[in-house]
């Protein structure tokens, strides 16, 4: 699983950084972003789930690496 985030749809309402900060931190301006390359570690799948079913504008997607 690879993580992306649309900064066009980002609103910085901050879920994914409280849900799974080993994944997503904040930029500058409290937008999300992705840390690291944005691959999943397998122990860290239900983390990433849980911020993508709960970003409220769907910005960030789980495709596959």
């Amino acid at each position: 699983m690879k993580l992306n985030i649309d900064p066009e749809r980002c609103q910085g309402h901050g879920r994914c950084y409280d849900l799974a900060p080993e994944l997503f931190g904040e930029d500058d301006e409290g937008y999300g972003r992705v840390l690291g390359d944005g691959l999943v570690a397998p122990g860290q799948e239900r983390d990433a789930r849980l911020a993508v079913a709960n970003c409220p504008e769907h910005a960030i997607d789980a495709g596959r690496a």
